[in-house]
């Protein structure tokens, strides 16, 4: 029988919302400055303007290969959905984010 209910309180303790609410952390962790900057810093040159400008170029020359069958459309729509997803990331977390709240 007390097996039963320590099977029990660990399948209660994991189903409940107050263990996932351990993980919410609202402010920056000590000493991760420096590694929010670094990361700030990246996410700016990967989406800056010369990342737009490159991903358009990209996106074309893909395009323009599968319309003259030079190149398969499967591995074509793989790099334009990589493209859309790379530049929509912070779109897609906000949305995940509104679902989960």
């Amino acid at each position: 029988m007390k097996s039963l209910f320590a099977k029990l309180a660990v399948i209660l303790a994991l189903a409940s919302p107050t263990a996932a609410m351990a993980q919410v952390q609202t402010n920056d962790p000590a000493g991760s400055g420096p590694i929010v900057n670094a990361l700030g810093w990246l996410q700016g040159t990967l989406l800056g303007n010369v990342a737009t400008a490159v991903a358009v170029m990209a996106v074309a020359a893909v395009g323009f290969m599968m319309l003259t069958g030079r190149l398969n459309w499967r591995f074509g729509a793989t790099v334009i959905i990589g493209v859309f997803i790379l530049f929509g990331a912070a779109s897609i977390v906000a949305g995940i984010q509104q679902v989960a709240a």
